[in-house]
């Protein structure tokens, strides 16, 4: 009688059915009556027992439904933390670009400037040497005149 009951109200056959769930236990309690009114000890016995599972019953639905509720909580914190991160990623390799676009600036100027700066070296090595030259000459012309009158006195 129970199958056929089962079978009409269409319960599911494994995991959670309320209507399999409630025709079990319409079937226990009247096993429990039946039992109660040849033995009220062991009718009892089975009341506390009855009782007690549907205590353990209600703690574990408690605890699934809080545990599923605290996955999507977490679930959802860390969809938002991963989008901010993501925010931050963009942000932070949009500073990246920044700094190696500066940093390639910055190369291009001290490039610049050290090449400007072996050009005027030359310049002014060369500024020296021909002034090093001239007056080398002009030594070399006094010295000449120095010996012309020295030749000139003696």
């Amino acid at each position: 009688m129970l199958d056929k009951k089962l079978a009409d109200r269409q319960a599911r056959e494994r995991g959670i059915c309320p209507i399999r769930e409630e025709l079990y236990a319409q079937a226990l309690d009247e096993i429990i009556r039946e039992i109660t009114i040849n033995s009220p000890e062991t009718g009892l016995l089975l009341l506390r027992i009855r009782d007690e599972a549907r205590m353990t019953r209600a703690a574990y639905r408690t605890l699934y439904e809080s545990g599923t509720a605290f996955g999507l909580r977490k679930a959802l914190q860390s969809e938002q933390g991963l989008s901010e991160l993501q925010s931050k990623n963009g942000e932070l390799s949009g500073r990246v670009a920044q700094l190696q676009n500066s940093c390639k600036e910055l190369q291009a100027k001290c490039e610049a400037i050290e090449k400007r700066e072996a050009e005027r070296s030359k310049e002014e090595e060369k500024k020296y040497e021909e002034e090093i030259g001239y007056l080398k000459k002009t030594f070399q012309q006094l010295k000449n005149q120095l010996d012309v009158l020295q030749g000139q006195k003696k």
